[in-house]
């Protein structure tokens, strides 16, 4: 978390501010774990300041707020990170401020209770160098049968775990993977070279289904709740999982009990009638 669906409509919720100009930048004082700003503030703050904000991208679990410089400054929220703007749920895990003018929002946040994520300012050279093809896979809203059965088709990996690998398709995280799994009817373990075609077909269709359902509901605020959207609203999809941190509730579309399992460290949900390994 957030995963795709989540940071997706981060970037949708700050489109607002495409035409502001940046009047300042700030590492916001916090006695929590520092993340990462690069470069450092002073540098930071000379590459943007005056600077007007071309578009909003995102790449995989990313927003990429484009210069008109050319320069991109990418937020990658990792475990707890929020892009806001808006009051953040508490001003003690509050890690950088952008302020703006010109466009009636006045200020771009950066929030992190954790402290894993991180705020940089990059060149379109290292644009390339950090996200470029070797580095991360196609977007998994352009998944097809076709372009999963040719990026993991060979793998000997659990399809689960190689779903989550970004540099075979960007995007999908622990929690969405097993809801995709489920619709999809493929059991999470089984291996990547053993999954037919009209497996793989099954299996981009789910993802395009579930993620842009999961973008619709604006993500999921699950257990802690530390997810919010840009305005510090909880998002809606976690009503609708059918699978995922549901163990022992009957499975929405057999009644079977969900189980649980671990995969490679990382908790895995699964209908074990549904899902026939």
């Amino acid at each position: 978390m957030p995963e795709l669906p989540e940071v997706e409509t981060m970037r949708r919720g700050i489109l607002g501010i495409v035409g502001s100009r940046i009047e300042d930048v700030e590492r916001v004082a916090c006695r929590r774990r520092p993340i990462a700003i690069t470069p450092r503030i002073d540098r930071f703050r000379q590459r943007t300041v005056g600077r007007v904000v071309r578009d909003i991208g995102r790449v995989g679990k990313r927003v990429i707020v484009n210069l008109d410089s050319q320069d991109a400054i990418v937020l990658e929220p990792r475990m707890t990170g929020l892009v806001l703007v808006a009051d953040p749920p508490s001003r003690e895990h509050l890690r950088f401020r952008c302020t703006l003018s010109g466009n009636g929002i006045e200020e771009l946040l950066y929030w992190d209770r954790r402290g894993l994520g991180s705020v940089r300012l990059i060149s379109p050279k290292e644009f390339q160098s950090a996200f470029g093809p070797d580095k991360l896979g196609p977007d998994a809203l352009a998944a097809t049968g076709e372009l999963l059965r040719e990026r993991l088709g060979s793998s000997r990996r659990a399809v689960k775990v190689g779903l989550l690998d970004q540099r075979a398709v960007a995007g999908i995280g622990n929690m969405y993977v097993s809801e995709i799994l489920h619709l999809a009817g493929v059991h999470p373990a089984k291996r990547c070279d053993k999954v037919t075609r009209d497996q793989w077909k099954a299996i981009a269709d789910a993802t395009l289904k579930v993620l842009n359902a999961a973008i619709r509901y604006e993500g999921s605020t699950i257990r802690h709740g530390t997810y919010r959207n840009v305005l510090n609203q909880a998002g809606g999809y976690q009503n609708q999982h059918r699978v995922y941190d549901r163990a022992g509730k009957p499975c929405p579309r057999c009644s079977a009990p969900i189980i649980r399992t671990v995969q490679a460290q990382r908790s895995t949900f699964c209908c074990p009638a549904c899902q026939k390994r």
